[in-house]
């Protein structure tokens, strides 16, 4: 027997996430919001929207909005109608590392909010100090993969992100021709041409590196296959709230080689062996041939990064996420 939306009501809270990222755009924002609403239900009637107010919106509880600029008018909206019991926001690295330092917008947002989520531990330091009260670490979670047999032959890195400029694939670009004389580093690159300028970037270099393939964009499965056959996961951003393919890939078994960036530092830890200063292809090009020169040895960079990112994955557990969320929304509601 279907209940009714009044009867749903009544039996528990509504919430509504708001995400400007839907199905349709396959990124990390829009797989948080969805596995938020799994955590989430049971507990709480949820529901996912683009923009809030819309219809239902008379019957909504609480609201968990994902980017403080893009979502900024569901939560002005919000806040006229309610104040800010019930308003939580989710802070992206877009967010942390630019909008809230210059667009009007993004700081209202965290003025407004009864409290903030930064996805990774060093996210709270870019909040203004005044607003730092507000803010809750929750990692995000995945479930374990098993690690997939990876070849002896050569050392496969594998990036995986579409092709945009925050991501910083160029750094991936630049590493490639620096590569051509160790034909066993093969790089692979996974994501959709956002950028097109970048995709024929892209292009270019798989035509002239045979060590480079661009695979494009591909569904998860696939990419999470990629990334558990690979001996390391790299990550060029120039900003990260907290990528979500660092925590797939420390969940699969695989390292990862990523920017020094407080996005990543604040996933991987600031004693982690494996950052390269951001946009310097050749120090990630010189990580990835000092791992393959070593690969094998109990005492080598790339058994150093494998021991280092095990000993993060209790932090990526679904159920420590789920706990977390719930809490967050349970202070949210409280008077």
């Amino acid at each position: 027997m279907r209940v009714s939306r009044l009867t749903e009501r009544a039996i528990m809270p509504r919430v509504v996430i708001v995400t400007p990222a839907l199905a349709d755009a396959n990124n990390g924002n829009w797989r948080t919001a969805q596995r938020w609403a799994r955590f989430l239900e049971g507990t709480f009637a949820v529901r996912m929207v683009k923009a809030w107010p819309d219809a239902e919106a008379d019957a909504d509880d609480a609201i968990l909005a994902l980017h403080a600029r893009r979502s900024a008018a569901s939560i002005a909206a919000w806040h006229a109608r309610r104040g800010p019991r019930g308003l939580g926001v989710a802070l992206t690295g877009t967010d942390l590392y630019r909008d809230i330092q210059s667009d009007p917008d993004a700081q209202r947002s965290l003025e407004l909010a009864r409290a903030l989520i930064v996805l990774q531990e060093l996210g709270g330091r870019s909040v203004p100090e005044a607003l730092r009260a507000k803010v809750r670490t929750i990692f995000q979670s995945t479930e374990t993969h098993t690690s997939m047999v990876k070849p002896t032959d050569r050392l496969v890195a594998v990036m995986v992100g579409h092709l945009r400029s925050e991501k910083s694939p160029e750094t991936f670009f630049d590493a490639a021709p620096l590569l051509a004389t160790h034909p066993d580093i093969e790089l692979q690159h996974i994501g959709a041409p956002l950028d097109p300028v970048l995709g024929e970037r892209a292009r270019a270099t798989m035509s002239a590196c045979p060590g480079y393939r661009w695979l494009g964009s591909l569904g998860y499965e696939a990419t999470r296959d990629h990334i558990a056959q690979a001996h390391v996961l790299v990550h060029c951003s120039r900003m990260e709230g907290g990528a979500h393919v660092v925590m797939e890939a420390i969940a699969s078994g695989t390292p990862v080689i990523a920017s020094r960036v407080d996005g990543n530092v604040g996933m991987l830890g600031t004693d982690y062996a494996g950052y390269f200063d951001w946009n310097d292809a050749r120090a990630l090009a010189a990580m990835l041939v000092e791992c393959r020169r070593t690969q094998g040895s109990p005492d080598g960079l790339l058994a150093r990064l494998e021991r280092q990112a095990a000993g993060r994955a209790h932090l990526f557990r679904p159920e420590t996420e789920a706990s977390e969320i719930r809490r967050f929304v349970v202070d949210l509601l409280a008077p």
